[in-house]
This record gives structure tokens, sequence and C-alpha cells, in this order.
């Protein structure tokens, strides 16, 4: 089952997202950006990581100006090869380092299931990341980013995740 999650998440990139689509790039008209990524979960624990794909939404029509800089609200979901699984949502905040450079630090909480994977300790866990990324067109992105998992010490046991995942980010 999860080869088969494995090689439809790629078909789907390949066929939706790397094939040019014929559209006038103009910022104002691209309103979502979806991140596309896979990466290793949990690398630092050598018994427990594991493979992770996931996909994360950004709607730029609610981005807002805060005294930290420009935030707007992500949603998304990871699953690993071990049938871990995480759903989140939460805010990022895009920092424009060059006109193709972007850092992008954001929090997110979110409903974790450990399925034959890592026990985190409890259902609700915290996401905290920083990406950065490389614009190779107005309209797409490759990145990179880490991230860890913690519930806060909200369950008997904390043991956190670290993950460092590759992205392809798309705006439509």
């Amino acid at each position: 089952m999860n080869n088969f999650l494995s090689k439809t998440f790629l078909i789907t990139i390949l066929s939706l997202f790397l094939f040019p689509i014929n559209a006038e790039e103009n910022k104002s008209s691209y309103s979502h950006e979806y991140n596309f990524y896979v990466g290793n979960f949990d690398f630092s624990d050598h018994k427990q990581k594991a493979i992770l794909i996931g996909f994360q939404h950004q709607n730029e029509t609610l981005e807002r100006k805060t005294f930290l800089g420009n935030a707007s609200p992500i949603t998304g979901g990871f699953i690993t090869e071990n049938s871990a699984a995480y759903v989140y949502t939460g805010v990022e905040w895009n920092y424009n380092i060059s006109n193709k450079m972007k850092f992008t630090p954001s929090f997110a909480p979110g409903l974790y299931s450990a399925g034959n994977g890592k026990d985190l300790g409890h259902v609700l866990e915290f996401k905290t990341e920083i990406q950065a990324s490389y614009a190779i067109s107005k309209t797409s992105s490759f990145g990179m980013s880490y991230n860890h998992l913690s519930n806060a010490s909200l369950g008997d046991k904390n043991p956190g995740a670290n993950s460092y995942v590759f992205n392809y980010i798309k705006k439509f």
C-alpha cells in the first residue's frame, strides 16, 4: 500500500505540475500555493526514521501583515512509510531574502497517529518548521525545510521527531 501511495504522489506531481500550463503569469492572479514534499521523518532516531510524503496548502488571499511579518494560514498533512500520519493547520511567515530566495518559518498544531511508526506520546502535536526556497519561475519554487514535532509535554512522554524535507512549491 505504501508503494502505491508513493507512485500515486509522483504521478500526480508529474502530470499536474511539471508540464507547462498556458496561463498569463501575473502575480496578483495567484492566490493559492501548494507545497508537495518528500523527506526523512525523524532522521535523528535511527530505529524510527522513515520516508515521508506530504502536501500543504497556503491561501495568499488571507495573508495579513503582523508585527512579525506577513502571515498566512497553512493546512496540510503527511504520511510515512510506516503509516504514521499527521494533519495540521497553522500559520507561516514569508520573508523575501531576494527576488528569488524566500525564508519561511511556520507553526502548526495538528493531530498525529503513530500507525506502525514512532509513538510521539500524544495525539496533539505541534510542528515548528523553517524553510528556504528558491524560485525557478514566477509560479514554481524548490526548497528545503527542517521541522520538529513535539507534544509540549502534554503526554506522559515527549520524544519529539526531527525531519527534513525537499519541497516543490507551485502557485495557482
